[in-house]
């Protein structure tokens, strides 16, 4: 047994570390098999030597990212545990630059996981970008967020977005209302992510204008996307002739980002998901990027983490 001591500049500091109720101590503790207590008058990691410096390496990390202004919540907390035991813990370093976007409410939008972040900058690089992995990990999310940023850069004129209209069991005709209207449901999480990023009258008016799109893949045929950031969301859903249909429709100076879950597949039986052909065939040709998330990305509540993984030790 040995025991180390936390170092901190100050009390807030040490409040901010331990989180609100002691929740971020007690996950840090609970992981490496540690306990915290007070020796001396200080604040001391007690346990196995090996233990206490995973501990004490995550806490130190912590400390860097409260110094640059980030937040120190549980999520964060359980991602840094999970590169300390997996030795990337350095990693976690270039989480620590510029946002990638601000919101219509000046709030940051940062990489919360290295995956996140090699995720972003191919986006940046690359002029088609598939990201794949399950759900939280922030895929559509952050692809929007680099959509406006180009257009705000005025790197292209007009933000398209869309999705398969496949159901997860439930029958479109039976929702009331026109083609538009039965659909809706599908783009509500595009919707919300735009409205945060320009805030509601902003969108609002682009809508109107046509600079931004949302509509439904089957409406894409036909055209060609130029000057354009289009992202097409759930392609897991598409077949290889949807997901074909799609990328053949690149104009001049546009970007594509598919984003899907290859864990989610609600296309009918003897279909194979155009989303997994495409990653296949498609994954040595330049300026395409792939990357694969997986749930240590995930940046929703904790317990989806699990949830993930549990279904993924089913599936293999």
């Amino acid at each position: 047994m040995v025991s180390k001591k936390i170092e901190t500049q100050s009390m807030d500091e040490l409040v901010r570390l331990f989180g609100p109720f002691d929740e971020n101590i007690k996950a840090i503790s609970q992981e490496f098999d540690v306990r915290v207590i007070m020796q001396d008058g200080e604040c001391c990691v007690l346990g196995e030597d090996a233990n206490v410096e995973k501990a004490l390496a995550v806490l130190n990390k912590l400390k860097e990212f409260i110094y640059n202004g980030d937040s120190v919540d549980i999520g964060r907390v359980n991602y840094l545990c999970d590169c300390a035991k997996a030795d990337k813990l350095d990693e976690v370093d270039e989480l620590m630059g510029d946002a990638v976007a601000i919101t219509n409410r000046g709030k940051p939008i940062k990489c919360k996981t290295v995956g996140q972040k090699k995720y972003v900058d191919l986006m940046k690089k690359k002029t088609i970008t598939f990201g794949v992995g399950p759900a939280g990990t922030g895929k559509t999310y952050l692809a929007v967020a680099i959509a406006v940023n180009e257009y705000k850069a005025k790197k292209v004129e007009k933000i398209i977005l869309t999705r398969p209209a496949v159901e997860a069991g439930e029958k479109l005709g039976f929702l009331p209302g026109d083609l538009q209207e039965k659909v809706n449901p599908y783009l509500r999480p595009l919707y919300d992510a735009l409205q945060e990023m320009f805030g509601n009258e902003t969108f609002s008016k682009m809508m109107e204008r046509g600079v931004i799109e949302i509509a439904p893949l089957a409406y894409m045929r036909g055209r060609t996307l130029s000057n354009a950031y289009v992202i097409l969301d759930e392609a897991q859903n598409t077949t290889k002739e949807q997901i074909k249909m799609f990328l053949t429709r690149l104009g001049e100076n546009s970007k594509m980002v598919i984003t899907g879950d290859l864990t989610q597949i609600d296309l009918p039986k003897g279909l194979t998901s155009g989303l997994k052909h495409a990653v296949k065939i498609l994954k040595d040709i330049d300026d395409i990027g792939i990357i694969k998330l997986n749930e240590r990305d995930v940046v929703r509540h904790p317990l989806v983490q699990k949830i993930v993984k549990a279904y993924e030790t089913e599936d293999k």
